[in-house]
């Protein structure tokens, strides 16, 4: 008798059963059910099967996870992009050629759902905070570089620091200004 866990837990309940004995071996081969509730149909659950008594129920889940979602590519490419079924050639080139042909447009047709449906993107907005790290971290790396050509002019040139400073100035002045505002508001990392 397989007992339900209390509440709404993810994972129903979990049993190890034997499924037969090993013709070779004599040994009885065990395999553990998973049952989970089902996303869609809050009344319903699914059956996970695995052979391999080291998984842990979750990782059982999300092994059936990574595993349905290569069936889901399977079906759409088969039954709606028509792998196999568009051409008639027996050419090695020809058949790698139309699965390139097939698999770019299930990719088109994936980027086109994760651009319009996928709530992570936020759209542009992810690339755009991106951009704007890399636009952060480039400012940095400019300033501590600044400032070793300051420290260095010191020492070098003798330079005093109103010098070296008005030799900044000059410099600032000629950026694009892009650069000074992010330079503006940039702070020295320590060293």
């Amino acid at each position: 008798m397989v007992r339900k866990k209390r509440g709404r837990a993810k994972i129903l309940a979990s049993i190890v059963v034997g499924l037969r004995h090993d013709d070779e071996s004599g040994k009885e081969i065990q395999a553990r059910i998973v049952f989970v509730r089902d996303r869609n149909r809050s009344k319903q659950w699914l059956a996970l099967l695995t052979t391999n008594l080291e998984h842990t129920e979750e990782d059982a889940i999300r092994i059936y996870g990574k595993r349905w979602e290569v069936e889901c590519f399977s079906k759409v490419v088969k039954s709606n992009l028509r792998l196999a079924k568009e051409f008639q050639c027996r050419s090695y080139d020809f058949m790698t050629a139309h699965t390139t042909i097939v698999f770019l447009r299930y990719m088109m047709l994936s980027l086109s759902v994760r651009e319009e449906e996928d709530p992570r993107t936020i759209g542009q907005l992810f690339y755009l905070c991106c951009d704007e790290m890399e636009d952060i971290r480039f400012a940095e790396v400019l300033m501590m570089i600044l400032d070793i050509i300051s420290s260095t002019m010191a020492e070098e040139y003798l330079l005093t620091d109103e010098q070296i400073n008005q030799f900044f100035d000059r410099f600032f002045s000629k950026l694009p200004g892009f650069l000074k505002n992010s330079l503006l508001h940039t702070r020295i990392p320590d060293s």
